[in-house]
């Protein structure tokens, strides 16, 4: 169930998942260089898409990581905890989307009873 808070999605962009950006429109977008891009993704801070030909593909989600990596980096925090930081982010938004899920599984059942 779509959350009805959120935002529809803009129909002249492509979906947020997709790769669409390369790597030097993706660094110029965050507003970092194309080697530290390469370096984050050499952390594993994040795992662009890849084209056919072996081409780096960066998605709307993958900007907005870089955002926050960018934003982390500010602030002092080394790269090793950034990659711990966003794996923890990353487990809690799948729990609380379960978390979601079961809350409405079991309100429909309760309304079935």
């Amino acid at each position: 169930m779509p959350d009805p808070g959120a935002p529809l999605p803009d129909p002249h962009l492509p979906d947020a998942a997709r790769g669409v950006y390369g790597i030097s429109v993706a660094a110029e977008l965050a507003g970092i260089s194309v080697q530290t891009l390469r370096l984050y993704e050499q952390h594993g801070l994040l795992t662009p898409a890849r084209s056919a030909g072996g081409t780096r593909r960066f998605s709307g989600d993958d900007l907005a990581r870089l955002r926050r990596i960018t934003d982390l980096t500010d602030q002092g925090v080394n790269l090793a905890a950034i990659a711990r930081i966003l794996d923890l982010e990353d487990s809690n938004a799948d729990l609380t989307a379960d978390n979601l899920r079961l809350e409405g599984d079991n309100q429909r059942l309760r309304d079935q009873s």
